[in-house]
């Protein structure tokens, strides 16, 4: 493999605090909680000490937030948008500061976060913005209403493309907004409450609360939240459906994924490769609508198993600032441990593991690229989520058994198809049950297209004009 010399980014341009509070009616403020440490994963290195809201914090947020709703949905759409459009400037002229924060704190490769994350971010509050004076046109009636307070609960996978996930259509809408990260990834949540003071956006509009789950239960359960989102764990998402059932609250659940990747023999090859290490390896697999089930017709798969060992070969696994760096840290330990306990799992029932040559850092938490073949559906590596880069193999002869081997798992969230033939593509589509379906492609994203699952993948979709219907009483 062609050797490339290390191109770090600077951090230099990103300046973090040694502690931070919450973001409270425009803001900053001590908590009324305990602290907690947020590090890197690639050296676990402790960035900052972050407050933990207690339950006393959140309904400080949860009032802030409705004492401003009054104001901000009585605000004309098109004055609206411009605060919309004023922070979506903002973020691309902090891109850059951004995206290293954003690896340092998640553990993801700056090529992903500056080249991927943050132009869609962007995107998104562009997108919603444009929306904000046009919602009597948005099919949702000719005078749609916000809906009031919005508690919106994200994951550690993409946590500022999450965070524009929910709070662009919020505002858009005429909410406003309690938000509560991740506890492993608060840093980039904290700076966007900065960027937010920076637009001028009215005080308790945006409310920033962070901590670990008891946090975010309390959030959920607050009586006085209208609307509940949350992206993350179908074990969590059970929990939140639960608690909101009977209430008043309108819930929108975006949750885990065991998508099926499948590759038929008519496939451009090579393309296919890219696609499919795209599809499981791209943020080191922390992606709830991963390929990580590769389903390719029995003919072809020896020859595609051994071209994608020979891309995988070519990977550089190491520190995310590194712009060569196609593969970053596992976001947690706690993580690292659950992707190993799957792997080995895998072996002891029987899958060939296969990994290549691949030096780990010493400090950190770091997991190579990993494919199983001999894989069976009764495996757990085919049925859970590992949310980590490993990808498992299993093949089908007719266009029916794939249909049938990629439905046969509770998730549903997406799946590919790899074909030359449209009519094929569009017969797999309509059969199978994933909310997005990518035909020659994979994990392709844009803020114009609705997302979102069936099944134990969550219900709602974010995105598109679809995504403005989950913030209005309709």
């Amino acid at each position: 493999m062609f050797e490339y010399a290390p191109a770090p980014e600077s951090r230099d341009v990103v300046d973090i605090k040694p502690s931070y509070g919450l973001f409270i009616g425009g803001e900053f403020t001590d908590g009324t909680g305990t602290s907690f440490k947020t590090v890197n994963p690639a050296s676990e290195e402790v960035l900052s000490e972050v407050a933990s809201a207690s339950a006393d914090d959140v309904d400080r947020a949860v009032r802030a937030a409705r004492e401003a709703f009054g104001t901000w949905s009585a605000m004309p759409g098109s004055e609206r948008a411009k605060y919309l459009f004023r922070i979506a400037r903002i973020i691309q002229e902090r891109s850059r500061e951004l995206a290293v924060l954003e690896s340092l704190d998640n553990g993801k490769p700056i090529r992903e976060s500056r080249d991927v994350d943050l132009p869609l971010v962007a995107a998104h509050f562009f997108y919603y913005a444009g929306w904000a004076d046009k919602l009597p046109y948005a099919g949702y009636g000719p005078s749609p209403r916000p809906l009031g307070v919005a508690g919106q609960v994200i994951p550690w996978n993409f946590p500022l493309l999450m965070l524009a996930w929910k709070i662009a259509p919020a505002l858009a809408c005429g909410n406003t907004v309690v938000l509560k990260p991740a506890e492993t990834t608060p840093l980039t949540a904290l700076l966007f409450a900065e960027i937010c003071r920076q637009a001028d956006l009215p005080p308790g509009v945006v409310n920033i609360v962070t901590g670990a789950g008891e946090t975010g239960a309390a959030l959920v359960n607050h009586p006085d939240v209208d609307k509940v989102a949350f992206t993350g764990s179908t074990e969590v998402g059970r929990l939140i459906a639960r608690s909101v059932a009977g209430t008043h609250k309108k819930v929108t659940l975006e949750l885990g994924g065991k998508a099926a990747n499948i590759v038929f023999d008519d496939a451009a090859l090579d393309q296919a490769v890219e696609g499919i290490v795209n599809g499981i390896f791209f943020n080191q697999g922390h992606v709830c609508c991963a390929g990580s089930r590769l389903l390719v017709q029995e003919s072809i798969a020896e020859e595609l198993l051994e071209a994608l060992k020979r891309r995988l070969s070519t990977l550089r696994l190491g520190d995310p600032l590194d712009k060569n760096t196609d593969i970053g840290a596992i976001n947690s330990a706690a993580q690292l441990a659950k992707i190993r306990e799957l792997s080995d799992h895998g072996e002891l029932e029987g899958a060939e593991r296969w990994s290549p040559a691949c030096a780990l850092p010493e400090r950190g938490f770091w997991f190579p690229p990993t494919i199983f073949t001999g894989v069976a559906q009764s495996h757990r590596i085919a049925r859970e989520e590992v949310f980590g880069p490993v990808l498992s193999v299993l093949t089908f002869r007719t266009p029916a058994e794939a249909v049938e081997k990629a439905n046969n798992t509770p998730y549903g969230l997406s799946a590919g198809v790899w074909t030359e033939k449209g009519s094929r593509i569009l017969w797999m589509a309509d059969r199978l049950r994933a909310g997005v379906v990518w035909a020659n492609t994979f994990n392709r994203f844009d803020p114009t297209s609705p997302f979102g699952g069936y099944k134990e993948s969550g219900y709602g979709r974010e995105g598109g004009r679809h995504g403005l219907e989950a913030y209005l009483d309709v």
